[in-house]
């Protein structure tokens, strides 16, 4: 990357010489910063052609900087390099109290400097991908997450294993739930020092009920970092220590009741494919990329920085009361604008929502606390989102519709004005039934047609196409053009949109190439395929 902004390295310990190694790959390693003489040394010797200084009062103008000192210091040096008008990357965490972080956000924001924080498993592979199966339903409704950091050494006095170790799940958590958690308790274990726990528990509460626990350790007999996904329709394991190939695993595991009895039902699990990349190189590239052009949104900006080390302070503060609980405290969460999110004024969208880049929420519209829609999306005007729906990427949700838990919606699913979804098979008034939410899912591409009505605990495939008033009262198959009430298969329509020239049902394998776009298909009994 020859026309990569320079950047100068403050800190040249350990994990600096990682982020020295890949900015330098990446070409945009310029001078390095370290108050000790052996660490200057070393980084002369390895890199010969950078600048080498002793005080981060000699880093130039000109230069973005990333900030890899002990942990005590990161606060003060963000604050003196943003006040000087530098673009910040600072090693997690961004500071060792959160009462520390809003006046860096607030020079980050006076200056218009980015200020990124390293919160590395952001920008893994496994964790960019799991946050997008979550996000499009593939899990369900999240229940229960754990996540193990844990190894032998390496030892620290200036921090505790929590600050050391849990940054980095306290980060995918919340990406991953969407919002902070109501309640944190933490316990530890003082071994090797009496005031420095080697290990520690830290439980998460959410107020949707959803738990979460977090082990770390630096005096265990081996190395573990395993993240567990429980999901209503599937768990997820992402396991950093496994071959690339077996990193993420899902697993669709159910549970039947028998005679009042939960039995388990096991599957085997399926590896997700990932792309090969070291994180800490991706990592590098978002900040060269976000000090090239401040505008674009940063998954580990300074606010992403603050609400951690809210959570972290939580649990420091119950791990020093023996593990009472502390209640969490509401942080002033960024604009929807700020977020990259179009919210019209008349809408009302819940500040525990979870809404991606681009989309844009339209007149009279109301989004609840928990519900997840992806990026690029559109709800039109009175559309409603409960809490427990989940929206894909692109999605478009036309006027006066009602997305209610249990319902899922592929990416670039489209809902026609005025359609129904329902989550209770059988509803009563004076009957209570939160508890028996049927799952509607929704395939990605899919049509559903004006005033057409989808009767709970049924599956629309892929790009399937739902007439305008059909009434679906079981599942529909993939590429299926279904009409009438009930609904029934009366076609089949290719991925753009265009109905096939094939009938409902082909006794012979037939075949039809799309008029629009030229794709072939082809049609066994009632099961369509696209064939090459």
């Amino acid at each position: 990357m020859a026309t990569s902004p320079g950047v100068a390295l403050v800190g040249f310990g350990p994990w600096g010489r990682n982020i020295a190694r890949n900015l330098h790959r990446l070409g945009a390693l310029h001078t390095v910063c370290d108050p000790d003489p052996a660490s200057r040394a070393l980084a002369a010797k390895e890199y010969p052609n950078a600048t080498i200084i002793e005080s981060e009062q000699g880093v130039a103008a000109d230069l973005a900087v990333a900030i890899a000192a002990p942990a005590a210091d990161h606060a003060r040096l963000a604050a003196y390099f943003l006040g000087r008008g530098h673009h910040v990357f600072v090693e997690k965490p961004l500071a060792l109290r959160v009462d520390e972080c809003p006046a860096l956000l607030q020079l980050a924001k006076e200056n218009g400097r980015v200020l990124m924080v390293g919160h590395l498993l952001h920008h893994h592979p496994a964790v960019i991908e799991l946050d997008r199966l979550v996000r499009a339903g593939s899990l369900g409704r999240l229940q229960y997450i754990y996540s193990n950091r844990l190894n032998l050494g390496r030892f620290r006095r200036e921090e505790n294993a929590l600050w050391s170790f849990a940054p980095h799940d306290i980060a995918v958590l919340l990406r991953l739930v969407g919002s902070l958690p109501a309640r944190v308790s933490a316990i530890g274990s003082c071994v090797l020092h009496p005031k420095i726990a080697d290990s520690t528990v830290t439980h998460l509460l959410w107020e949707n009920g959803l738990i979460a626990h977090i082990y770390v350790s630096w005096l265990h007999p081996f190395k573990e970092q395993r993240l567990v996904v429980v999901g209503s329709e599937a768990m997820a394991v992402f396991d950093d220590q496994q071959p690339w190939a077996d990193k993420l695993v899902l697993y669709r595991h159910s549970v039947e009741w028998k005679a009042g009895v939960p039995q388990p039902r096991r599957a085997d699990g399926q590896s997700v494919a990932l792309i090969q990349d070291e994180p800490l190189e991706r990592e590098m590239r978002a900040f060269l990329s976000a000090v090239a052009d401040p505008t674009q949104p940063i998954v580990a900006d300074g606010a992403e920085g603050q609400r951690v080390l809210a959570v972290l302070g939580a649990a420091e503060s119950s791990l020093q009361s023996g593990g009472l609980p502390v209640e969490l405290g509401r942080l002033e969460p960024p604009s929807w604008a700020d977020r990259g999110v179009y919210v019209h004024p008349s809408a009302i969208v819940g500040t525990r929502a979870v809404i991606g880049t681009g989309s844009k929420i339209w007149h009279h519209s109301h989004v609840m606390d928990g519900a997840r829609i992806g990026a690029n999306c559109s709800l039109g005007q009175n559309a409603f989102v409960q809490s427990g729906a989940i929206l894909g990427d692109g999605v478009r949700v036309q006027n006066n519709v009602s997305i209610y838990d249990g319902v899922q919606l592929g990416d670039d699913v489209f809902c026609g004005p005025s359609c129904v979804f329902t989550n209770v098979s059988h509803p009563r008034a004076a009957v209570s039934r939160k508890s028996e939410y049927a799952k509607t899912s929704v395939g990605r591409g899919a049509t559903i047609g004006a005033n057409a009505t989808i009767v709970c605990g049924n599956t629309i495939g892929r790009f399937a196409f739902v007439g305008a008033g059909a009434v679906v009262t079981r599942s529909v198959a993939d590429y299926a053009l279904v009409v009438g009430n009930p609904a029934r298969i009366v076609g089949w329509v290719c991925s753009c949109g265009e109905t096939l020239a094939l009938p409902a049902k082909a006794d012979a394998a037939r075949t039809a190439n799309c008029a629009r776009c030229a794709k072939q298909w082809r049609l066994n009994g009632q099961s369509l395929e696209q064939h090459d």
